[in-house]
């Protein structure tokens, strides 16, 4: 009885493992590569771009930023172009024509070149359709997070960094010119909404942003 009670126990124990054996194979959920970040990738063309975000101190103006990876070891590419695509057409992309060599089996770091700001009608926690092109011809349009400026990302928006300074020359009377009345007229003066259209967008503050 005990020599084929045994056999019958393999066989029962088999059967049972049959759905955990199933379970396991190729093209599952726990193969696919997947990079644990904000950003977006896409790697379906020659060069990869990865973790693309838009970070924003501030609501409406953000910086644009990617790793792009050549998978091809000879040839080498460039990154000329990013723009607003879609419901996102009506975007500012600044500079819109770019030059950003990505060489054969190379990496860049967009955060390591010149910045890609982005300006229009947005705020942290949407999402944003942008296409990159590429020498080559090809393109790759992306939904892309726009994310607070705050932890991984704090000082990674210079959009509204303001510009330096230059000294403007000043006018001098000459000796013999005749002093006037030099105050502005109120149809000349600044308006309080004039003030306000041009002044920079609050910025976000991280603990409200959900920083811990």
């Amino acid at each position: 009885m005990q020599t084929r009670r045994a056999p019958r126990l393999v066989a029962g124990a088999l059967v049972l493992a049959l759905p955990l054996l199933g379970s396991c194979g190729f093209d599952k959920a726990t193969d696919q590569e997947y990079t644990q970040a904000a950003g977006i990738n896409d790697r379906a063309g020659d060069v990869d771009v990865l973790s693309a975000v838009i970070v924003a101190a501030q609501p409406d103006s953000g910086t644009f930023i990617a790793s792009l990876n050549n998978n091809l070891p000879t040839d080498d590419f460039e990154l000329t172009g990013v723009a607003g695509s879609g419901d996102w057409s009506d975007l500012t992309v600044d500079p819109s024509d770019l030059s950003i060599a990505i060489p054969g089996r190379g990496f860049v770091n967009l955060v390591n070149e010149d910045p890609i700001t982005v300006s229009g009608d947005f705020e942290a926690g949407q999402v944003a359709e942008l296409t990159l092109t590429f020498d080559s011809g090809d393109s790759v349009t992306m939904d892309v997070p726009i994310v607070f400026a705050c932890n991984a990302y704090e000082g990674l928006d210079t959009s509204q960094q303001e510009p330096e300074e230059s000294e403007s020359p000043t006018t001098e009377p000459s000796p013999g010119d005749v002093p006037t009345d030099t105050s502005a007229s109120p149809s000349e003066s600044e308006s309080p909404s004039d003030a306000a259209s041009g002044a920079p967008a609050e910025p976000y503050e991280c603990i409200a942003a959900g920083e811990s």
